[in-house]
């Protein structure tokens, strides 16, 4: 079985494991630097962005570890986990962790009223689908290493860079979404080399 792990010190990261349950595999919460020795994948989950950020200061530890394991793994960063992600993110500004060259704003597609099941656009292969938008970031720049594989209304809402996966929305709402199987699919490439 292979090894997932699922930031776990705020957030959605339940309801990852519930989805991936649904497809075998059990994830490993991380809250511990420990927790992320031998992983095969791993997933920032949604949730907000300037608590986990706080959390993770005040245990840099924790936060060095994460730094260093995330180039080395396949990752899924839902959310608030593509915020952390992000090379730039305003509104308001706040540091991140600065693997993804994209600039984000948080809360882009407005406040929690705002939060709707919207449409979503495959390009590249990827299929057309659905995605749960609950005070969702919005992509506003992306840089030249980062595809777009879904659009909603022309804006990046599904991109990939190298080995991480980041969706503005909340795929592991949705039993059988295929942002969750995309990632697997990552996962089990990853494994074979």
């Amino acid at each position: 079985m292979s090894k997932i792990g699922v930031l776990a010190l705020q957030g959605d990261f339940r309801n990852h494991g519930a989805a991936f349950s649904k497809r075998g595999y059990r994830l490993r919460e991380i809250r511990k630097p420990k927790d992320l020795e031998d992983l095969e994948g791993l997933i920032l989950p949604g949730g907000e962005s300037t608590t986990l950020l706080r959390l993770l200061d005040r245990d840099p530890e924790l936060k060095r570890a994460l730094q260093e394991a995330i180039p080395g793994v396949p990752v899924l960063a839902t959310c608030a986990g593509l915020v952390l992600c992000a090379r730039e993110v305003r509104n308001p500004r706040q540091p991140s962790l600065g693997f993804l060259d994209l600039v984000v704003t948080r809360n882009g597609y407005g406040r929690q009223i705002r939060s709707a099941v919207v449409p979503l656009r495959g390009l590249g292969g990827f299929p057309d689908c659905e995605g749960v938008f609950i005070r969702a970031p919005r992509i506003l720049e992306i840089g030249p290493e980062v595809r777009v594989l879904a659009e909603r209304n022309g804006d990046p809402a599904l991109v990939q860079q190298g080995g991480i996966l980041a969706a503005c929305f909340h795929p592991e709402l949705e039993e059988d979404h295929p942002v969750l199987d995309l990632f697997l699919s990552n996962l089990n490439q990853g494994n074979r080399e």
